[in-house]
């Protein structure tokens, strides 16, 4: 019996030293009010509206995104009104404890609120990644549906050659674990709409135009890569 125990007790110091928990103990958001089909809540507010208003929580991935997407809704003949709260290297945590965030929620009379969370941290092991993301996106969720607007998050994309903190890590595993990162997280946060920006980014990347998509660091996305995030958005909201 002590040997089973310590045995035990060895499993659980290495799970949790790689993030992980045997079960996850955090609470779930009820589904909004079309259930398992939220994406009919972005078509009925899109109906409703002559021009829709976007704010933008994140951050230095989402400093090109608002421009471009007002750009390509002008072109195609919808207008838009966006604006955001975005900080370098800002993770959900901080922009949940951050009064200036919070009161552009407030008081923007916003249709819908697009929340990304830090570029590493929907890829981290679950354990880790839904301790320091799941809360505050519950909290930004919550805040988000008292003020009537529609949240969705946004699903970034795997840096060039994958996270250098990972072995034989690359853009398209880090792409992956992002993109199981931001539906699970969809799910805890009461059945949210994804964007699936990341996916629209691999499309690319497997054509052949990677290069084209990042600024020289392998991360940040270069003026092609905010017009195929912005695309990603139109098509989530307006349909193709």
């Amino acid at each position: 019996m002590k040997s089973l125990f310590l045995h035990l007790v060895k499993i659980s110091g290495i799970l949790g030293f790689l993030g992980l928990n045997a079960c996850s103990n955090q609470p779930q958001l009820p589904p909004g009010p079309y259930g398992s089909h939220p994406h009919e809540e972005i078509v009925r507010r899109v109906a409703e509206k002559t021009d829709l208003a976007v704010l933008f929580i994140g951050n230095s991935y989402s400093f090109g995104v608002p421009r471009a997407f007002t750009r390509l809704a002008a072109a195609n003949g919808r207008k838009v009104r966006t604006a955001h709260a975005t900080y370098s290297g800002w993770t959900l945590a901080r922009h949940a404890a951050n009064e200036a965030t919070l009161a552009k929620i407030r008081n923007g009379r916003w249709d819908i609120v697009v929340i990304q969370e830090h570029s590493v941290i929907p890829s981290l092991p679950a354990g880790k990644r839904d301790a320091e993301m799941l809360p505050p996106l519950r909290s930004l969720v919550t805040e988000v549906r008292k003020q009537g607007a529609v949240p969705v998050l946004y699903q970034t994309w795997g840096r060039r050659d994958g996270n250098k903190d990972v072995r034989h890590d690359d853009f398209h595993k880090m792409t992956g674990r992002l993109r199981d990162g931001y539906e699970a997280a969809a799910k805890n946060a009461g059945c949210l709409v994804v964007v699936p920006v990341g996916d629209a980014w691999e499309r690319e990347f497997s054509a052949g135009n990677g290069a084209e998509l990042f600024m020289p660091d392998g991360s940040h996305p270069s003026v092609f890569g905010n017009e195929v995030t912005a695309r990603a958005f139109y098509e989530a909201f307006f349909g193709k």
